[in-house]
């Protein structure tokens, strides 16, 4: 599964806020981390986020593009659990 992203590095803490609909009409989850954007460690933070928040290994999720812009894509292996992604009605 292919999985498209708004990151926010040097944020206040890690946190998963939700889809956004960018002016293009693309879906993106939009992912704040507190890591920097240096030497992939901001990288690092969002495969450890999505890893958690799907309980998932964080070797099921891998960066595809966008390895130094805040659009990014990753690819997700095997069985996640998506429900973290549902909202409430």
């Amino acid at each position: 599964m292919l999985l498209r992203l708004r990151v926010t590095p040097n944020a206040g803490r890690d946190v998963i806020e939700g889809f956004e609909a960018l002016a293009d009409g693309t879906t993106v989850l939009r992912i704040r981390v507190s890591a920097v954007p240096d030497k992939g460690k901001a990288n690092a933070g969002v495969i450890a986020l999505l890893a958690k928040a799907l309980r998932l290994p964080k070797s099921a999720i891998s960066l595809v593009s966008g390895d130094t812009a805040r659009l990014k894509t990753v690819r997700i292996d095997g069985d996640p659990d998506l429900s973290v992604f549902q909202t409430a009605d």
